[in-house]
């Protein structure tokens, strides 16, 4: 289950870059108003693995195109 599903973000087609998913992912939060503890929850969640692990984390939080 998708913890944000309201959240849509667009990672296919776009730089496969672990920094460019971060940001993009950020943003989105950003723009829906979440509170940073959230936000920080997400990157430190992110960013405790390897690259597959962040692909995981993203679809596990949001809706992604």
């Amino acid at each position: 289950m998708v913890k944000y599903p309201e959240i849509t973000v667009k990672l296919i087609g776009e730089s496969g870059n672990a920094f460019h998913i971060l940001g993009t992912c950020r943003r989105a939060m950003i723009n829906n108003h979440l509170p940073q503890s959230e936000i920080d929850k997400f990157i430190q969640e992110a960013t405790s693995g390897n690259y597959d692990h962040l692909l995981a984390t993203c679809l596990d939080w949001f809706e992604v195109e």
